[in-house]
Protein backbone atom coordinates (compact mmCIF):
# COMPACT_ATOMS: atom_id res chain seq x y z
CA UNK A 1 0.00 0.00 0.00
CA UNK A 2 1.39 3.45 -0.84
CA UNK A 3 2.08 6.28 1.69
CA UNK A 4 -0.59 7.90 -0.33
CA UNK A 5 -3.20 5.61 0.52
CA UNK A 6 -2.29 4.60 3.80
CA UNK A 7 -2.88 8.10 4.47
CA UNK A 8 -6.06 8.49 3.03
CA UNK A 9 -7.46 5.38 4.55
CA UNK A 10 -6.52 7.50 8.02
CA UNK A 11 -8.23 10.61 6.74
CA UNK A 12 -11.38 8.60 6.47
CA UNK A 13 -11.02 7.09 9.97
CA UNK A 14 -10.78 11.06 11.18
CA UNK A 15 -13.90 12.77 12.86
CA UNK A 16 -15.42 15.78 10.98
CA UNK A 17 -14.19 18.10 13.56
CA UNK A 18 -10.05 16.73 12.51
CA UNK A 19 -10.24 17.39 9.22
CA UNK A 20 -9.64 21.39 9.58
CA UNK A 21 -6.45 20.61 10.98
CA UNK A 22 -5.26 18.21 8.59
CA UNK A 23 -6.78 20.12 5.91
CA UNK A 24 -4.57 23.19 6.65
CA UNK A 25 -1.34 21.03 7.83
CA UNK A 26 -1.82 20.23 3.93
CA UNK A 27 -2.11 23.41 2.45
CA UNK A 28 0.51 24.98 4.21
CA UNK A 29 3.20 22.33 3.52
CA UNK A 30 1.56 21.88 -0.47
CA UNK A 31 3.00 25.49 -0.13
CA UNK A 32 6.19 24.97 1.04
CA UNK A 33 9.43 24.67 -1.29
CA UNK A 34 11.62 22.41 -0.59
CA UNK A 35 14.59 22.28 -2.21
CA UNK A 36 15.35 18.91 -3.37
CA UNK A 37 19.34 18.03 -3.84
CA UNK A 38 21.41 15.23 -4.69
CA UNK A 39 23.38 13.97 -1.76
CA UNK A 40 26.87 15.41 -1.89
CA UNK A 41 30.00 12.79 -0.76
CA UNK A 42 29.21 13.29 2.76
CA UNK A 43 25.74 12.54 3.24
CA UNK A 44 26.76 9.42 1.15
CA UNK A 45 28.70 8.56 3.54
CA UNK A 46 26.92 9.19 6.79
CA UNK A 47 24.13 7.13 4.58
CA UNK A 48 26.95 4.22 4.51
CA UNK A 49 27.88 4.16 7.82
CA UNK A 50 24.17 4.45 9.35
CA UNK A 51 23.43 1.39 7.17
CA UNK A 52 26.73 -0.24 8.76
CA UNK A 53 25.82 0.35 12.17
CA UNK A 54 21.87 -0.05 12.12
CA UNK A 55 20.42 -3.28 11.11
CA UNK A 56 16.79 -1.84 11.24
CA UNK A 57 15.85 -3.57 14.73
CA UNK A 58 14.54 -1.63 17.33
CA UNK A 59 15.15 -1.71 20.98
CA UNK A 60 12.79 -0.27 23.26
CA UNK A 61 13.63 2.17 26.06
CA UNK A 62 12.94 -0.61 28.54
CA UNK A 63 15.21 -2.93 27.07
CA UNK A 64 18.10 -0.28 26.63
CA UNK A 65 17.67 0.71 30.60
CA UNK A 66 18.11 -2.87 31.51
CA UNK A 67 20.87 -3.44 29.05
CA UNK A 68 22.75 -0.49 30.56
CA UNK A 69 21.38 -1.40 34.32
CA UNK A 70 20.12 2.13 34.17
CA UNK A 71 16.53 2.89 35.46
CA UNK A 72 14.07 6.05 34.65
CA UNK A 73 15.27 7.42 37.97
CA UNK A 74 18.53 7.69 36.63
CA UNK A 75 17.63 10.01 33.60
Amino acid sequence: MSERERIKQAIDRLPEYKLAYIANLILSIEKTSIEEVEPDEWDLKMIADSQKYNDGSVVSLEELLEREGLTYADL
